[in-house]
């Protein structure tokens, strides 16, 4: 049995992430952080036997060691790690405090680095030859945010995070991808497509839409189950051409 853990798989681009893993045969450690009876409706859907919900604070500096710990205890092995879990505080430098600058990059880091960081390390130490680990970074870290440049820092780091560490774990046969998503159409960024933003935020994708959870999931499940270990490393977009980088 395949065992994977995916964080933030509660709502979203991690529900969706948990579900077709799932139709691929593949037990699910469902990482949440408060929302309970979301994270129970995605584990009765779910198809499998096995699968577990598991809850943590990923901004608690603690949080990694407990979740991969209580995830070995029930699971027995981790063979797949999503880094999904992310948050995103509206900072612009011009209008913040700077006691709400200081707490949007302490909380921010926490969270999209730090967190990926420390359960990187540990599910790598448990994990067989063959291993998976893939982060969900974002198109932020190359355009830039500049509204919350603590949310483009910590996936500018998560990039170079996933590089680093496809070098570092190659030897043990443990492969490390980054899918860098723009715009998505999930809970979180439904305010944004919704509000004055809403035709801005369409009119920068050549494909008339935002890209759809599914087809975030599509990309994480193959580089969490099929793709060649020759990949290990790459960055992947997925912001449908609304940002092109050379």
């Amino acid at each position: 049995m395949t065992n994977a853990i995916v964080t933030g798989a509660s709502r979203g681009i991690g529900r969706e992430i948990a579900r077709q893993l799932a139709a691929r045969g593949v037990r699910l450690a469902l990482h949440y952080q408060k929302n309970r009876t979301a994270a129970e409706s995605l584990l009765a859907e779910l198809p499998g036997e096995g699968h577990a919900l598991f809850a943590a604070d990923l901004g608690d500096s603690d949080a990694p060691e407990t979740l991969i710990h209580a995830v070995l205890a029930q699971l027995g092995q981790i063979d797949i790690l999503v880094n999904n879990a992310g948050i995103y505080h509206h900072h612009p430098p011009q209008t913040t405090s700077y006691a709400d600058w200081r707490k949007a990059w302490t909380e921010t880091l926490a969270v999209n680095l730090f967190a990926p960081a420390h359960l990187s390390f540990l599910a790598a130490a448990a994990m067989p030859r063959g291993g998976r680990i893939v982060n969900i970074s974002s198109r932020g870290a190359f355009r830039g945010e500049p509204e919350a440049p603590a949310y483009g820092a910590s996936k500018a780091g998560l990039n170079a995070l996933s590089q680093s560490l496809a070098r570092a774990f190659a030897a043990q046969g443990i492969c490390c991808y980054c899918l860098a998503p723009g715009w998505v159409e999930t809970e979180m960024a439904a305010s944004h497509l919704a509000g004055p933003r809403g035709a801005e935020i369409i009119a920068q994708h050549p494909l008339g839409r935002v890209t759809q959870p599914e087809e975030i999931a599509r990309a994480a499940v193959f580089c969490a189950l099929d793709a060649p270990a020759a990949m290990t490393g790459s960055i992947i977009d997925l912001n449908g051409a609304s940002y092109l980088r050379t």
